[in-house]
């Protein structure tokens, strides 16, 4: 079952509401998607911390609901 981007985004804001979020679809299967997240909270983490921040806000639904996601963080 694919992942509707409008989900990926709503589950990240809901963890980090102050971050510019940026989402495309890599094969327009809903499958593989490509996600740019930047916010306060990354801010004296570093590289992995912050994926493992944002992979934490969608709740498990890595390799499963969503295939997968190509992602870059960065603090503002």
């Amino acid at each position: 079952m694919a992942m509707d981007s409008g989900e990926i985004e709503r589950l990240i804001k809901a963890k980090f509401p102050n971050a510019q979020i940026e989402i495309r679809d890599l094969a327009g299967d809903g499958d593989h998607y490509a996600a740019h997240v930047v916010a306060p909270e990354f801010v004296g983490k570093t590289r992995v911390q912050q994926h493992q921040m944002v992979y934490e806000a969608l709740g498990g639904r890595m390799g499963g609901a969503l295939h997968a996601l190509a992602l870059t963080t960065a603090a503002p």
